[in-house]
């Protein structure tokens, strides 16, 4: 496939909108990663106070996250994320304002992630079922990349941008940067312009309940996506836990330094780009059996971290985790969006996030907890050799290893699982 041909879903101007409104805010986020993180510690050294602010983010997302799946399905989904990002644009520019002008406190930064959290729960099921309704299924891998290259792209420059930001002048213009962004995208999300969901008969009166249901019976009926999004649970609460709570602790007591830390997170951005521009060209024929090896790289910078924690090493290590990550990142997109119907895909990635995210707020309290009682050391390499055996672990499945990619010239999948 030729460059030309894998970046052809741009050619729809719907989806071009939307790649440019995902790129603007990313370009947002990819700054906040840091600048929260250092904003929370420049008020207080404590893992502790860090680890709550990241949880306070979560467990709101977690609470609404079914509801918000039940709502994307229901009603336009470009006009959910518009007000998602208008929420944000708020709390995320109250958080800068608090923190320029020095009174932030620990407890506004808690309820305004808190918040912001909230409004995300909304936001992203609406976001995850966008792409089928703009390309062809044949496309939608490409679709997915270029909108991972973009993320990708702006996340090389931002966390180093916010680590520069930070040490010259503070971290409250980075959530400042970050909220206005939001505010950009709103107008670009209308030029994508879904309209409302059109639901017959008995689902045009179903209670949100009944929606629920619907949705959990297709997220249980394929062992793929419950043993991975089973798997993720855990994984993510050990990836927020050693690499969000404990990183910049070790960063900020060791050589790396703020703009060490922001360096090494671009890196892992730029593992990302090297892969996306492979997966544009190269396709993914065996999404989830590819993807869950390579997500075992990951392991990579928390093994770093407690045995060497030295940017050069840092800088290496988030590289080729970036890579790893994005790879399963694409394919876990490409199989939800070719394997479950567009009607309930935002349901289904609700219990997804749900799944995946849930264990995250008692991850980060977790290991705010456990940096206090255990050496660092000790427990970042524990974490680093529980990732890989339960990343491995899932391909212990049938249905994870043998998921195929759709092509255009393959039957519909039937709605039936592959079998455990």
């Amino acid at each position: 496939m030729t460059l030309t041909e894998a970046v052809v879903a741009l050619r729809e101007p719907r989806f071009a909108w939307y790649f440019a409104a995902r790129t603007t805010t990313t370009i947002g986020s990819a700054m906040t990663t840091v600048a929260l993180a250092f904003a929370v510690l420049h008020i207080s050294n404590e893992p502790g106070a860090l680890a709550r602010v990241l949880a306070a983010h979560t467990t709101t997302m977690v609470v609404f996250l079914l509801l918000g799946g039940v709502v994307a399905d229901r009603y336009s989904r470009t006009a959910i994320m518009q007000s998602s990002h208008a929420l944000a644009f708020l709390t995320q520019g109250t958080a800068a304002i608090l923190v320029l002008t020095g009174h932030a406190q620990i407890w506004h930064l808690v309820a305004l992630e808190a918040l912001n959290g909230a409004f995300s729960a909304f936001g992203m099921p609406a976001g995850m079922g966008v792409v089928p309704l703009l390309v062809g299924p044949e496309r939608i891998q490409q679709a997915n990349a270029l909108l991972s290259f973009s993320r990708s792209t702006v996340t090389v420059i931002g966390p180093a941008a916010a680590g520069a930001l930070v040490v010259g002048a503070g971290p409250g213009w980075a959530l400042l940067v970050d909220a206005l962004l939001f505010l950009v995208a709103i107008p670009m999300l209308m030029r994508v312009g879904l309209p409302g969901r059109a639901r017959d008969g008995a689902a045009a009166t179903s209670s949100m309940v009944a929606d629920l249901r619907e949705g959990w019976g297709e997220f249980v009926s394929r062992t793929w996506v419950w043993v991975i999004v089973g798997a993720f649970g855990m994984l993510n609460a050990i990836h927020i836990g050693a690499v969000f709570v404990l990183g910049p602790v070790i960063a900020t007591s060791t050589s790396v330094g703020e703009q060490g830390w922001g360096l090494a997170l671009s890196a892992e951005a730029a593992g990302t780009v090297l892969v996306t521009v492979v997966l544009l060209r190269a396709r993914l024929t065996r999404p989830l059996l590819v993807g869950m090896m390579a997500v075992t790289t990951l392991a990579l910078p928390i093994a770093v971290l407690g045995l060497a924690p030295r940017t050069d090493l840092l800088i290496l290590a988030f590289f080729v985790a970036g890579a790893g990550v994005e790879t399963f990142g694409v394919g876990w997109s490409t199989s939800l969006h070719q394997h479950i119907p567009e009607a309930v895909l935002s349901r289904v990635s609700s219990y997804d996030a749900l799944g995946s995210f849930v264990a995250m707020p008692v991850g980060a309290m977790v290991y705010g907890w456990l940096a206090t009682v255990f050496d660092h050391r000790s427990l970042l390499l524990t974490s680093a050799l529980l990732y890989v055996v339960l990343s491995l672990a899932t391909l212990a499945s049938r249905s994870v290893r043998d998921l195929r990619q759709v092509s255009a010239a393959d039957e519909p999948i039937p709605r039936a699982d592959l079998g455990a």
